[in-house]
């Protein structure tokens, strides 16, 4: 019984239980107490399994550990091994993507990190609207930073790229994926990511996601006027709009 009790000592209450079992003198109150601390148990593993629990941090094990290792690996921040397990190399990577994305620079994987990186907790109905949410504001970040000031069909065809990409196997299968992926968009290096995107961003996001793809399936698009990089200009070109050349 001590043995059972004492796996589970990291909760206060429990600790508190077995102090009072120990004072009781009484042979059938200490049952009684007993029986009422695994009840309790059991009640908060029938309803722990129904809570989120989004905080990973050094010496984390588990899949949520190899979610973040796999993604920070697949995007350029993580050199390590894929083990499921927070240590250091995982820890300093979480921090470089933290800074990298105008996050705080703490080394957990809470939810505003663990959210930058695609990674949602729960699979019940209100995650998976949140989910959506959240796809939708980064998306429109993202629109927002690379194409304010272009025409309104420009944004929607820049907001199409990404969710082309996440359709490519070439790419990073996540909205959040392919924005953060190393080196990909210059407003994630800037930081302009993080600015607050505007209705007109807000609605082109939307509209990308609904199906409208003035791109017609591009995975790249670029500005004439300021490319430096050769290779782009290799890629079979599809459309141009306003100052942007897409391509595929």
């Amino acid at each position: 019984m001590e043995n059972i009790l004492e796996k589970y000592e990291f909760q206060g209450w429990v600790i508190f239980l077995k102090k009072m079992i120990k004072m009781v003198d009484n042979h059938k109150k200490a049952i009684v107490c007993i029986s009422l601390a695994f009840l309790i148990l059991v009640l908060y593993h029938m309803f722990s399994n129904h809570l989120v629990f989004a905080l990973s941090k050094y010496g984390s094990r588990g899949s949520e550990v190899t979610q973040i290792q796999t993604k920070l690996k697949r995007w350029g921040y993580y050199k390590g091994n894929i083990d499921g397990i927070y240590g250091s190399q995982t820890l300093e990577a979480v921090k470089y993507f933290q800074r990298k994305n105008g996050l705080a620079v703490d080394g957990i994987a809470g939810k505003n990190t663990l959210e930058a990186m695609g990674i949602f907790s729960s699979s019940s109905g209100s995650s998976s609207s949140s989910s959506s949410s959240n796809d939708l504001n980064l998306l429109a970040r993202l629109v927002y930073g690379e194409a304010r000031g272009e025409p309104y069909t420009g944004q929607v065809a820049v907001a199409s790229v990404v969710l082309n990409r996440v359709r490519n196997s070439n790419f990073p299968n996540s909205i959040a994926g392919v924005i953060y992926q190393k080196g990909a968009f210059n407003v994630v290096d800037d930081g302009q990511i993080n600015l607050s995107p505007n209705s007109t961003a807000k609605k082109a996001a939307q509209d990308a996601l609904n199906g409208w793809d003035p791109s017609y399936g591009s995975i790249y698009y670029f500005n004439p006027a300021t490319a430096t990089n050769k290779w782009i200009w290799s890629r079979p070109h599809v459309v141009t709009i306003g100052k942007h050349r897409f391509c595929k």
